[in-house]
């Protein structure tokens, strides 16, 4: 078979995907994939900042000053990854980073004031198209917040603050 026979074949199976009944677990990857994308749209047209842009700063806002460290590791990324993405936030002016008080070669990071604005902005947006695909989808948007949470806890995943 052709290499790009089997490019059709995947091509065709996976756009066959929406039409079956592919089980609540690849639905909930689907969504999670078309958000966002459609995220990283909204923030792009908006803001000028892409979806893992706006997570980076989001994180660096919530853990209040982490290190680059801890920050590659929440994202699940490379530290030279986190590097070179917070050195564009920085030269942005949505981030500072300073050197870490306990020493080393790592950096600490923290939200300037238009970074802290922008996060805020960043977020009103999302949660405010997120409420009108709940209603526009007629699931009622606590339900589905309840319903997350809970999975979130059961998965573990605490809010804690990375070292």
């Amino acid at each position: 078979m052709c290499g790009g026979c089997n490019k059709l074949v995947l091509l065709s199976y996976y756009a066959n995907i929406a039409t079956m009944d592919s089980g609540l677990s690849v639905d909930l990857h689907r969504l999670t994939a078309r958000m966002d994308r459609a995220a990283d749209r909204f923030l792009s047209e908006a803001y000028g900042v892409s979806y893992r842009r706006f997570l980076t700063l989001l994180l660096v806002g919530e853990f209040g000053m982490p290190t680059q460290r801890a920050l590659a590791e929440a994202l699940g990324v490379s530290e030279p990854s986190v590097s070179r993405m917070t050195g564009v936030l920085v030269k942005a002016g949505y981030l500072e980073a300073g050197s870490d008080p306990a020493g080393g070669n790592r950096r600490q990071l923290s939200l300037t004031p238009v970074g802290k604005e922008l996060v805020g902005q960043c977020r009103e947006l999302l949660e405010r198209r997120f409420a009108e695909l709940m209603k526009h989808s007629q699931v009622p948007y606590a339900d589905y917040a309840r319903h997350t949470r809970q999975l979130l806890h059961a998965l573990g995943v605490e809010r804690e603050v990375p070292r």
